[in-house]
């Protein structure tokens, strides 16, 4: 493992979980959007949004490739965005006449959004984010006492 390794793998998730963060903030924002995507000529609500993280890595041929060339294999450990994709969960049916979206028996189709299941999302989200700094500000001290020793 190289010096600044446990700072890029830190920072990686730091993105990471910033991005996670804006989502669910985003949905959470949006719960109540009933007109969020025109669909074949017909306004659909807001669908949930989610953030699909993966471990950024290289291939195995390629770590093959980069040990018999003695290449550095630096930067290739963290996590990364592999995409935000849409929740596939049926929208909620709520009875509102008075609603200019209203369906002709009065009901409303509502987003997707639970708004506990957002709280839930944030707060792991932010705990994540956190426990990141921490890594990142320990792996920095830890170079830092390293630099006073070799005074």
């Amino acid at each position: 493992m190289h010096m600044f390794d446990s700072l890029n793998i830190s920072a990686s998730a730091l993105t990471a979980n910033r991005l996670r963060m804006d989502v669910t903030s985003s949905n959470i924002a949006n719960a109540s959007t009933t007109r969020g995507k025109l669909v074949n000529g017909k306004w659909e609500p807001y669908r949930r949004k989610m953030v699909v993280m993966e471990p950024r890595e290289k291939s195995f041929n390629q770590v093959l490739k980069g040990e018999i060339q003695k290449q550095s294999q630096a930067g290739m450990q963290g996590v990364r965005v592999s995409g935000i994709v849409d929740d596939q969960t049926p929208f909620k049916m709520v009875y509102d006449p008075a609603n200019p979206d209203a369906n002709a028996d009065g009901y409303v189709m509502m987003p997707n959004v639970d708004l506990s299941k957002e709280m839930v999302d944030m707060l792991a989200a932010s705990r994540a984010y956190e426990a990141n700094i921490t890594s990142f500000n320990t792996g920095k001290s830890i170079m830092l006492k390293a630099l006073e020793i070799g005074r």
